[in-house]
């Protein structure tokens, strides 16, 4: 069923430009199938709204791998009040450095970043 459930998602995540999955109830578990989207050569996911779920600086490093792979499409990325902290944005950062090309926008507001983040 999971297994099921996973090559769904991925399915339908990889046909659409544009998702809103802001106040889901999404975790740190379910950027992993997030990041398989970003590094597909088949998708075609530009703009992901991720507000106000529990990610976290361990969903937020998932994201990162996805970021940081050549494939990756994504032109803009919301992450409001996801509780990322400077780990978080160390992640995000470095993913940035790897692959600069893609993305313009990316919405920390409302996290906790710390002094460095």
């Amino acid at each position: 069923m999971r297994v099921c459930l996973f090559v769904c998602l991925h399915a339908c995540l990889c046909v659409w430009s544009v998702h809103r999955l802001g106040w889901c109830n999404l975790t740190e578990g379910c950027c992993d199938v997030l990041a398989s989207v970003l590094r597909s050569p088949h998708s075609e996911l530009s703009d992901l709204e991720l507000r106000d779920n529990e990610l976290q600086d361990s969903g937020v490093r998932a994201l990162s791998a996805g970021l940081e792979d050549p494939h990756c499409k994504l032109h803009r990325m919301g992450l409001s009040g996801c509780r990322v902290t400077q780990r978080g944005c160390d992640s995000l950062a470095s993913a940035l450095c790897s692959n600069p090309s893609h993305l313009r926008e990316l919405d920390l507001r409302y996290n906790h970043p710390g002094d460095s983040g």
